[in-house]
């Protein structure tokens, strides 16, 4: 049962009031009410069709999205009396005005999809007509995740799972660079089909690294993999494709890669550079945040889907353990606000045995300059890096939004991010959503760090350029955390511009206010995330695929000292 007093219509939710809500099951409760409708496509309806069913739907409903309040969204997704006359297909379930920009990424995105022996497979980059394609005409494992997520919402599975099932068939070939194999478990970054209209085949040939900058293995892909695995047993209800031998062998290959024993002290994965969305250089090696989100998440989504019997016992039990201690670890240690940014300025170096302070050793005489005006006193985040000797204080958004959705932060924590969104909306924010990085690296730093990489720039690309695709991201993160506004300020400005510029892969600038000098247009996930985005918005239980509520049954957190005492 969902206990969520909404008593009266103009009860206003409080983060706490978010928090306690369990999104899993609000989507679970929609979609046992409403079962989606599937026999009609949205190529099938028009314009009109829409607004004939919102005009049709209950007044109180009618209202613009600036001024619908998040707890009169929720009442009406919990409510079957008023959802009773709504037609339920995320299109229109809801009566907010559509966006002439909708019905444009829809089709943009239908555009973009790559069929295998006739049969939807994934979604490819980018459709640039004005530039060359290089590897823009793949689908890319990540990339795609936006586009299954709207695909979802709107009640079309069956693209997810063939790419599901594909990119589990091509885990299973051997991995060669040079003369070395790869792991087992190791996903593909991306894929491209091959038609010969001779012999009538198609034919699928994987990257997994071997054809990628600096030849580097997509650690991210197998955790998003087991994270849109959840996100498709939640929308559809259907156990059965996680049930398959081949998905749960699947699922245990990947946790192979990472669970297995080594040399690490820390429970966080040890990663080179460029292994993730930020693929290039940027002097990410180590610890990067995004990939100890995206793990974190991948272990709890595996966790829901691991059959307990045989194999998966033993995985399960595997994965409490590290889960418990990579909470502990990236809360205690990568946190950042600006009473711990006091504590490392006054830290004290070259201390010895489990009561030391500074236990990784970080001199403060390392802490960059512009750090002390950018964190305000009421905001926090998780910092990029820490290992021994160093933390990489910059802000890198896709690791914090992740944290936020997986619950790796705290209601607490994940507040004070909010707070710095809003504190720092003109560096992190700007004219475009979203710096994937601040600030960027410039000077001697940036030929020292990047290799004087000209697309990493300063202000560009990864290097502190605008993300447009983040913005589902930060849509699911700022209303998981009680902060819808914050998510409806993003789209407004998204929408002043993201279609005009032709749908760019990035944006270049401090305020990102220039689309990028190598961006392509026409960015598939640039399209997606702006749909993702505005779907959960109007309808917050969309929320439910994507979000994972605080695990109870978790330990409570050790202390730092007991960590490196028990």
């Amino acid at each position: 049962n969902l206990n969520i007093n909404l008593n009266t219509q103009d009860q206003v939710c409080s983060p706490q009031h978010y928090n306690d809500i369990d999104y899993v099951k609000l989507l679970d409760l929609r979609r046992n009410m409403h079962p989606i409708e599937t026999n009609r496509s949205l190529d099938d309806r028009s314009l009109s069709d829409l607004i004939s069913a919102n005009l049709h739907s209950s007044p109180r409903l009618m209202r613009p999205m600036e001024t619908v309040k998040s707890s009169e969204c929720l009442e009406a997704l919990l409510s079957p009396s008023i959802r009773s006359s709504v037609v339920c297909t995320p299109r229109d379930r809801h009566s907010f005005e559509p966006h002439p920009m909708i019905g444009d990424a829809w089709d943009a995105l239908r555009r973009s999809i790559v069929f295998f022996r006739n049969q939807p497979v994934g979604t490819i980059a980018a459709m640039d007509p004005t530039e060359d394609s290089l590897n823009y005409n793949q689908v890319f494992v990540r990339d795609f995740v936006p586009s299954a997520l709207a695909f979802l919402m709107n009640g079309e599975p069956d693209i997810v799972k063939n790419f599901l099932l594909k990119t589990l068939r091509l885990q299973a070939i051997e991995k060669r660079i040079d003369c070395f194999t790869l792991g087992e478990g190791v996903m593909p970054a991306s894929f491209k089909v091959l038609h010969d209209p001779v012999r009538k085949t198609d034919t699928m040939i994987a990257d997994f690294g071997e054809s990628a900058i600096g030849r580097v293995a997509p650690v991210d892909s197998g955790f998003w993999w087991i994270i849109l695995l959840r996100a498709y047993v939640k929308s559809t209800g259907d156990h059965s494709l996680a049930d398959k031998p081949d998905c749960q062998r699947g699922m245990r290959l990947i946790l192979t890669l990472c669970l297995s024993d080594g040399f690490d002290t820390f429970p966080t994965l040890l990663c080179a550079d460029g292994c993730c969305m930020i693929d290039r250089r940027m002097g990410i090696y180590g610890y990067p945040i995004e990939i100890q989100s995206l793990f974190f998440m991948a272990l709890r989504s595996a966790k829901f889907l691991l059959k307990p019997e045989g194999e998966g016992k033993e995985f399960l039990e595997r994965i409490d353990k590290r889960l418990q201690a990579l909470s502990f670890h990236i809360r205690e240690y990568f946190w950042l606000d600006h009473t711990q940014l006091n504590n490392i300025y006054r830290y004290k170096t070259e201390e010895y045995s489990h009561t030391a302070v500074n236990k990784f050793n970080v001199i403060p005489d390392s802490i960059p300059d512009w750090i002390f005006d950018f964190l305000p006193m009421n905001g926090g985040y998780f910092i990029g890096n820490v290992s021994p000797a160093r933390m990489d204080f910059r802000w890198f958004a896709i690791g914090n939004c992740m944290a936020i959705l997986s619950s790796l932060a705290t209601p607490d924590q994940a507040s004070a991010i909010m707070d710095l969104f809003e504190e720092r909306w003109e560096e992190l924010v700007g004219d475009m959503p979203l710096k994937a990085s601040y600030p960027a690296l410039e000077g001697k730093e940036w030929q020292i760090v990047t290799g004087c990489d000209p697309k990493n720039t300063r202000w560009s690309y990864h290097n502190g350029g605008s993300w447009p695709v983040i913005l589902w991201m930060l849509t699911a993160a700022c209303i998981k955390s009680g902060r819808p506004q914050i998510a409806r300020k993003a789209i407004e400005q998204v929408e002043q511009r993201l279609s005009k510029d032709g749908w760019p892969e990035y944006y270049d600038g401090k305020a990102g206010r220039y689309v990028g000098k190598q961006a392509r247009k026409f960015q598939t996930w640039s399209i997606a995330g702006y749909l993702v985005a505005k779907m959960m918005l109007e309808d917050p239980s969309n929320l439910g695929l994507i979000a994972l509520e605080e695990d109870k049954k978790m330990k409570p957190a050790l202390t730092r000292s007991a960590s490196w005492t028990a």
